[in-house]
């Protein structure tokens, strides 16, 4: 594990690994860098990989961040990541608040220097409205967020373990309920952070909407959405398709993040030997993408695909997260 300074005096823990183009993953809220641990091997293989620790979300630290997690100032850490250590030609993975820090970072720096992009699950509006279904839940209003926030004061952990329990997925409620080994282990990780900066940086995650940003992304750019996320419906991932006037979609209709036995039962799947050191389809997937882009969306047909379950990147120990993850969707931009 290295680290940077940034701007304000914050120092921002980096975990580097592997050799090749460089890639950068974004984790989601209250996660790490651990989230992307699954997958590490098969990606260090061809790429440099940088994974942070954004500020706020460090395991085990103390001190609470210099500035507050905002997506502003998350946009310029990952400027100045890219600075300190002289990258070009980048591909940037953002999952959830780590794709919210992404569309920010494109509209306060834009898409010089970067390759190729790939966003997970997450809208690019949070909040609902009259005008606006798309957001978490479908029907997570401003009324209904302070309420979330107010909880998140009273009780961070459980405030967002509810979250996920009580969202669109029915495991993820039945594991609550039922209090699993998993669920109480995410709930003991939870109880370690400071919750001030993490619900700073949630009230920058509402105030934002970055629908104006999708239509002006000029580099290839991949979207993943779950067919059976938490949070968000197949409306949201068509929505961000319709941004863009040429896109490859493929669609992974029953797939599921879920299945702890996907590993095993993926290995056997001829399709997916063209790779072998591979052990999940994300895996494959992206960095088939990450290396073929943009000669493969260019050849790329839209596709219709019915597989077995997937893992996803929040599909590690996360307990709770992994229960409502799936992957089903591929947006591939040209």
């Amino acid at each position: 594990m290295t680290h940077f300074i940034a701007d304000d005096g914050e120092k921002i823990h980096v975990h580097v690994s592997g050799e090749g183009r460089p890639l950068i993953l974004l984790h989601g809220w209250t996660a790490n860098h651990m989230e992307w641990s699954p997958f590490m091997r098969a990606l260090n293989e061809q790429h440099r990989v940088l994974r942070w620790d954004a500020r706020g979300h460090t395991p085990d630290s103390c001190d609470p961040p210099r500035s507050d997690p905002t997506l502003q100032r998350m946009a310029c850490d990952l400027r100045q990541l890219i600075d300190h250590f002289g990258l070009d030609n980048i591909s940037i993975l953002g999952h959830s608040m780590g794709a919210l820090t992404l569309w920010q970072y494109l509209r306060d720096f834009g898409t010089t220097g970067l390759h190729s992009l790939c966003f997970i699950d997450q809208s690019p509006k949070l909040l609902t409205d009259e005008d606006w279904r798309l957001g978490v839940y479908g029907d997570f209003d401003t009324k209904r967020s302070q309420a979330f926030i107010d909880s998140l004061h009273e009780d961070f952990a459980e405030g967002v373990l509810k979250l996920v329990a009580f969202g669109r997925n029915s495991r993820a409620r039945e594991g609550y309920l039922a209090n699993t080994p998993a669920w109480e282990s995410t709930r003991r990780r939870f109880r370690a952070f400071t919750p001030k900066p993490l619900i700073s940086c949630w009230r920058s995650m509402t105030e934002a909407d970055y629908r104006d940003v999708l239509s002006k992304i000029d580099v290839p750019t991949l979207l993943i959405y779950g067919g059976q996320s938490n949070f968000y419906s197949t409306e949201t991932a068509l929505f961000s398709v319709s941004t863009k006037a040429r896109t490859t979609h493929h669609t992974f209709g029953n797939a599921s993040a879920s299945s702890r036995n996907c590993w095993s039962s993926w290995r056997s799947k001829r399709s997916f030997r063209i790779l072998p050191a591979m052990r999940a389809p994300f895996s494959f997937l992206l960095s088939r993408w990450l290396n073929f882009a943009p000669g493969l969306i260019a050849r790329a047909k839209t596709r219709w695909y019915k597989l077995n379950p997937l893992r996803s990147p929040w599909a590690m120990a996360a307990g709770p997260f992994s229960s409502g993850g799936p992957v089903p969707c591929f947006h591939a931009f040209q």
